[in-house]
């Protein structure tokens, strides 16, 4: 099963690790980057290497580390390097396949090199351009992620979002262009944050948006944010019904190109539609 909550704790609060994953997340990234001061990485290092080497809950465990070749990175994975593996890394500042495979080739040999790799794909403008070549590394993916906050400061926009939490035009742009290229690799697309925590129904509003556009899934910055970004990527008692209909008739009429369902015509993109919906409930689809 896909993750719908991507949930980001600071690498430094160790003590906020179990609230992290009670929280119903179905992934948590320790985070060794943006939310961790430099003078603080040595203690969330060794904070994050401890927690992978303890008894695992349902969560998956990610780790942020920071941007690729930078002397941060270099120290994030010598500290983690020979020990228990996180199931995720995630890679800030990606610019394509080139990043992913510099990246891959630093990782043979260790024990993270079986990790998966979860690019933020938009964060430089150069990356931007580099999107379409993640189809060169698909089996590397656990998925792609975007991001605005820091492709905004690298161009020095005043905001990245209007006033009612919607992103200005350059930023819709790079978030259709993410999603295009996840389809194109044939991996999950993950929807950015959405910052103001303690708005709850704005949070709906976007998570609701998001899963209607094709994400698969969420990054989430609070522990109260888990339960909508996971009701908004379920998909509903309706919609699988529908789902497992089309999958049924197509299964039942297998030579045909194009079948009737509730008087509307489906065809093949319908039939891709609902495997895409069953696939998001797991085994129990």
């Amino acid at each position: 099963m896909t993750p719908r909550s991507w949930l980001f704790v600071p690498g430094d609060r160790p003590e906020r690790f179990a609230k992290a994953e009670a929280s119903g997340a179905d992934a948590v990234i320790l985070d060794l980057e943006d939310s961790v001061s430099p003078a603080h990485r040595d203690h969330a290092r060794a904070a994050v290497r401890k927690r992978l080497g303890e008894p695992r809950g349902p969560a998956l465990l990610a780790v942020r580390i920071n941007p690729p070749g930078s002397a941060a990175a270099a120290a994030d994975l010598a500290a983690l390097a020979d020990g228990p593996a996180p199931g995720v890394i995630v890679v800030p500042k990606a610019e394509g396949a080139a990043t992913l495979r510099d990246l891959s080739a630093r990782l043979a040999g260790t024990g993270l090199a079986e990790a998966a790799l979860l690019p933020i794909a938009t964060e430089t403008p150069r990356a931007l351009f580099q999107l379409g070549t993640y189809r060169e590394c698909r089996e590397r993916l656990a998925g792609m992620a975007w991001g605005a906050e820091d492709l905004s400061a690298a161009i020095g926009a005043e905001a990245s979002r209007e006033a009612d939490g919607r992103f200005t035009p350059p930023y819709e742009m790079a978030r259709a262009l993410a999603l295009f290229a996840a389809a194109a690799a044939g991996v999950p697309a993950i929807e950015t944050v959405w910052p103001a925590f303690a708005d709850e129904a704005g949070l709906a509003a976007f998570a609701a948006r998001a899963a209607r556009d094709g994400f698969a899934g969420m990054l989430a910055i609070h522990p109260a944010q888990v339960s909508v970004i996971n009701a908004a990527f379920t998909p509903g008692a309706e919609r699988v019904d529908w789902a497992r209909r089309v999958v049924a008739a197509f299964a039942a009429a297998p030579e045909a190109g194009a079948l009737q369902l509730d008087g509307a015509m489906i065809d093949a993109p319908h039939l891709a539609q609902a495997r895409r919906i069953l696939a998001r409930l797991g085994p129990q689809a």
